[in-house]
């Protein structure tokens, strides 16, 4: 009955870690909002800055299951390149680490009660006082969950200690260390938490239910079981998601494989040459140390690796979708920042259909672009005309299928910014659907013989080349763009409407122009007019906060 009831305990205490991890997890994930992702994509520029951030990102969030599978959505989405995925990956792995000397240290060399049931006490009466409010209401995650954890830890150590008191674990001790390998894998793999393993590692460790060596083993063998998450992520996405998915199991299986081999040197080196008596101590400078050795070993040949790696696997996309083809919406907050990355590419390449139609050199415009690669992947400065606005077509199709999916995943605030989205989308496709219109007036005015519509032609194409020019330096600024700007070029494009229209009534009276050519311009003038409107009103909806938007909004509506 005695063993019953321990081993009871000890399935308890890691349920409660496990809930714990859970509660620390969703409340960091939402109290850092975007900004975790923002930072990654930011110094994700280099293969060291890669690994630094999925470090840092890792070390704060503590799940490098998390990191890893937003991760791979932002590679099958085309943000980040398979060997920055990787290098983050990398990172993610020590990152994970600090969790490990949390418990060793203060889980175990503390007083637990001091640390965690204040934490539990304080974190319950914000939640049922205050939790209405949203970032109390995480906050109160937070401190449940870091106390819930050293609770759940104090189970699991005082089961084992229970345990051993009961049960001779010396048996064991002749055992091949392959054996240990395989049951942290398996641990792992049942959890699908590292840390929880580590810490219930570091329980029978402290116990002496198994020695330095056994417990290391386990260690090792749950590096490799928390992959099955990831694999099962990449099935049905793209190539780069399963190549990515692929590579990090490789990468585990070939560090695993390497420090397995190297075991006994390794421990060596820990309690001989570093000195570390400790085996609780000792065990997780031996996890750090594994991830470091990775390091060291994978970023030199990162750029091999990830060329072995693209051997695999065929590109089979025929969406045109750039970012959110292979997004997943059981991740809201990344599909809605690969929404936003979409409805940036869908309105950069409105833009370059507009121009092309005016016949106006988009070179300048394509160099403040980070879309210019992916439209050579796509093929679309290839395409015809007709091919372009199918393709603009169908991808507002698939952002609004999208759309209707992700909605229902979204809390107020986040819909609120998803529904701007789809607003600057359609706002978009309108001004290119304008242009394309008056497409045959642009053949007629750009071709004409008479100097009023030929210069007419002319003033409206070097207008529309600026505002073109200026707003596309918005898709690209990383800083809130300013609610008067926006304004400027507002009162712009109905100063330059109705200068045009007055300019051109005042010519036509000095000369002879036939009533179908007066038509002609006035359509075309008018046309243009609400195309550059829509334009407007598509970055103002992808750039402008929500009150903001809602200001720009109530400017009167000029006359058409």
């Amino acid at each position: 009955m005695e063993t019953l009831i321990t081993i009871l305990k000890l399935a308890a205490g890691v349920g409660l870690f496990l809930f714990a991890m859970y509660l620390v997890e969703e409340s960091l994930k939402n109290l850092s909002g975007r900004s975790f992702k923002l930072f990654l994509q930011r110094i994700t520029k280099n293969n060291i800055g890669a690994v630094v951030g999925g470090t840092i990102v890792t070390g704060i969030l503590q799940s490098s299951s998390m990191v890893s599978l937003m991760v791979l959505a932002f590679v099958g989405a085309g943000v980040f390149t398979m060997k920055n995925a990787m290098a983050i990956i990398l990172g993610a792995n020590l990152g994970t680490t600090l969790a490990s000397w949390l418990v060793a240290t203060l889980g175990f060399k503390t007083n637990i009660e001091v640390i965690a049931y204040p934490a539990v006490c304080l974190g319950g009466f914000l939640l049922i006082l205050l939790g209405t409010r949203k970032n109390i209401k995480y906050i109160s995650y937070f401190l449940l969950g870091f106390g819930l954890m050293f609770i759940g830890l104090s189970f699991m150590k005082t089961a084992m200690e229970a345990q051993v008191q009961y049960f001779d674990f010396s048996q064991y001790a002749s055992m091949p260390l392959i054996v240990f390998l395989v049951i942290g894998f398996l641990i792992t793999l049942i959890v699908q938490s590292s840390s929880v393993t580590m810490a219930l590692t570091l329980s029978a460790l402290n116990a002496g239910a198994i020695g330095f060596p056994m417990a290391a083993a386990i260690v090792l063998g749950g590096e490799t079981g928390t992959i099955i998450k990831i694999l099962l992520s990449a099935i049905g996405g793209n190539a780069s998601k399963k190549r990515v998915a692929l590579g990090n199991l490789l990468f585990n299986i070939f560090i695993t494989a390497i420090t397995f081999a190297l075991l006994k040197p390794i421990l060596l080196l820990i309690t001989d040459v570093i000195k570390i008596k400790d085996p609780l101590i000792g065990l997780v400078t031996f996890s750090s140390l594994i991830n470091l050795l990775a390091i060291v070993l994978f970023l030199p040949v990162l750029d091999l690796f990830t060329q072995f790696l693209e051997r695999f696997f065929k590109n089979t996309d025929g969406n045109t979708a750039a970012f959110i083809s292979h997004a997943s919406i059981t991740e809201p907050e990344t599909a809605l920042d690969l929404f936003r990355r979409e409805t940036s590419y869908f309105i950069y390449n409105s833009m370059l259909f507009n121009l092309e139609l005016f016949k106006i050199d988009t070179l300048a415009f394509k160099k403040q672009s980070e879309y210019i690669e992916i439209n050579e992947k796509k093929s679309f400065t290839s395409k015809t005309r007709e091919e372009k606005y199918e393709f603009l077509k169908q991808l507002q199709g698939e952002m609004q299928a999208f759309y209707l999916k992700l909605r229902t995943k979204l809390n107020s605030e986040q819909n609120s910014e998803l529904n701007q989205l789809i607003s600057a989308a359609r706002s978009s496709m309108h001004a290119v659907k304008s242009v394309k219109d008056i497409d045959s007036n642009i053949m007629d005015l750009s071709h004409s013989s008479k100097d009023i519509k030929y210069q007419f032609f002319l003033h409206h194409k070097k207008e529309t080349e600026n505002l073109y020019l200026k707003l596309s330096t918005f898709l690209s600024l990383e800083e809130p763009v300013n609610f008067e700007e926006l304004e400027v070029i507002f009162n712009t494009i109905q100063t330059n409407y109705t200068t045009a229209l007055n300019t051109f009534y005042t010519d036509v009276q000095l000369t002879i122009v036939e009533n179908i050519d007066i038509t002609t311009v006035i359509n075309f003038n008018r046309e243009l007019f609400m195309s550059n409107k829509a334009m407007l009103m598509a970055l103002k909806d992808l750039i402008l906060d929500e009150k903001n938007a809602q200001n720009f909004n109530e400017i009167s509506i000029y006359k058409t």
